[in-house]
């Protein structure tokens, strides 16, 4: 993976009247290809996911988004507008379903980067809400040196 792209992402996690933010700023490979756009990085121990690949594919028409991480520990979710999906997210503490629902999708991506952001809840069968999250990635070429 050729890493010519700074990465920037900005996390909220909203669950009951607690709000976590997490920021990370990395360089990993950017791509446009059959109407999506691949953010592809590796993650860090700040991240807690070490030894894993995270690829964020986003649709174009902006109506989907899909995180997946590879590697030790591995995940997917599908953020649609209008769809509730059920999917697979490995922790530390193991594997679980989660129902993901998008709330919004916004994305200014180009071929050249740009910025998208989305907020969506997971919630389980069992406990309904687990919590609401908003993601902010921003991707601009690294500046030559």
């Amino acid at each position: 993976m050729r890493e010519e792209y700074l990465i920037r992402i900005h996390g909220v996690m909203e669950q009951d009247d607690d709000r976590d933010s997490v920021e990370l700023m990395t360089r990993g490979s950017f791509v446009c290809r059959e109407g999506s756009f691949y953010i592809t990085y590796k993650e860090t121990e700040a991240t807690g996911y070490e030894g894993c690949t995270t690829v964020v594919r986003v649709n174009r028409d902006q109506r989907r988004v899909s995180m997946m991480r590879y590697g030790k520990t591995s995940s997917q979710l599908v953020i649609e507008k209008g769809v509730r999906h059920i999917c697979h997210y490995e922790t530390a503490y193991g594997a679980m379903s989660l129902g993901v629902a998008a709330d919004e999708i916004e994305s200014h991506l180009t071929e050249d980067g740009g910025e998208v952001r989305f907020s969506y809840t997971l919630d389980t069968e069992l406990n309904g809400l687990v919590s609401r999250n908003l993601v902010h990635i921003t991707v601009q070429p690294v500046p030559p040196q």
